[in-house]
């Protein structure tokens, strides 16, 4: 099996190709975002998460939600979200929510939130009312929702989606090899199983997987099959890039054709919508995956 080289951090910010580069956030709509989410004291995983696209997104009036507080209990090693002991839990938040993205107007809304282990039921409640907050003061809005790993909490997990929410998404972030170093706290079989089980409950499930951490194309292939295999829907791919010195170094930057490439392989596996390229992101267009037929 073939390994990818593993390039140096000054290496790695000299050859940063040009199709990595974006425009900053500016624009009469990215300010109206910018408001709404400092008005309401809203957490956004566009900004915890150091998101390339969000200059994008926000200017187009769209944002991905982060409920639960900004620090997460997990520690991994790609993510730019602080890692300590929680203190912050709401039961306003998601009222809070629910209106930011009525005043927003926004079509499709995507919440997302950090790990809360320390919560005997993960934070589901808090999931749950979110979801039927948001479905109460603005129907026409259509919600995915990606949840973090349960920790075999089952219960839980069922909670989480009982809104009845459009789209259902827990993310991989890597190949089976790499959860030791890149998912310390995670296991590769219990997220599969997960999704499994989100599938079966009769959501659209979906993941995101990130490319450039020294995995091989046979590794990307498996992990495409363990998914099909295990009721996966919708997958996006894309490029890792690191957030601080503290985090992972890139290990290849992936050309677009590749991307294309693993595109193509995930459809011929069985998945119904692959989002593929070096800036997707797993809330990327995500409005896109709402329509993907539930049979």
């Amino acid at each position: 099996m073939i390994e990818l080289p593993v390039i140096s951090q000054e290496e790695t910010r000299k050859r940063k190709p040009d199709w990595l580069r974006v425009k900053l956030p500016v624009g009469p709509e990215y300010a109206k975002v910018r408001k709404l989410v400092d008005n309401y004291k809203l957490h956004t995983i566009c900004e915890s998460g150091n998101c390339p696209n969000m200059g994008e997104c926000w200017g187009a009036g769209t944002a991905t939600f982060m409920i639960l507080g900004n620090v997460c209990t997990r520690s991994c090693t790609f993510c730019a979200v602080a890692t300590g002991r929680p203190t912050e839990y709401d039961v306003e938040e998601p009222k809070r929510v629910a209106e930011a993205i009525k005043l927003m107007g926004v079509k499709h809304a995507v919440i997302t939130s950090v790990n809360r282990d320390e919560l005997k039921d993960r934070g589901a409640e808090i999931w749950y009312q979110t979801v039927v907050e948001t479905k109460k003061v603005s129907p026409e809005t259509t919600i995915e929702t990606l949840i973090p790993d349960t920790k075999g909490n089952w219960d839980a997990l069922y909670r989480m989606i009982e809104g009845k929410q459009e789209v259902v998404s827990h993310n991989m972030e890597t190949v089976g090899r790499l959860y030791r170093m890149v998912r310390p706290q995670a296991k590769y079989e219990r997220s599969l199983e997960q999704i499994k089980r989100i599938r079966e409950a009769g959501m659209r499930t979906k993941t995101g997987i990130m490319l450039g951490l020294g995995e091989t194309k046979e590794e990307v292939f498996k992990a495409m099959d363990d998914l099909a295999a295990n009721g996966l829907m919708i997958l996006t791919l894309g490029q890792y890039l690191q957030p601080t010195k503290m985090h992972l170094e890139v290990a290849e930057f992936i050309h677009p054709d590749t991307f294309e490439m693993y595109k193509e392989e995930g459809l011929k596996r069985g998945l119904k919508y692959v989002e593929s390229g070096p800036l997707v992101r797993s809330s990327y267009h995500a409005e896109r995956h709402v329509n993907v037929p539930l049979d």
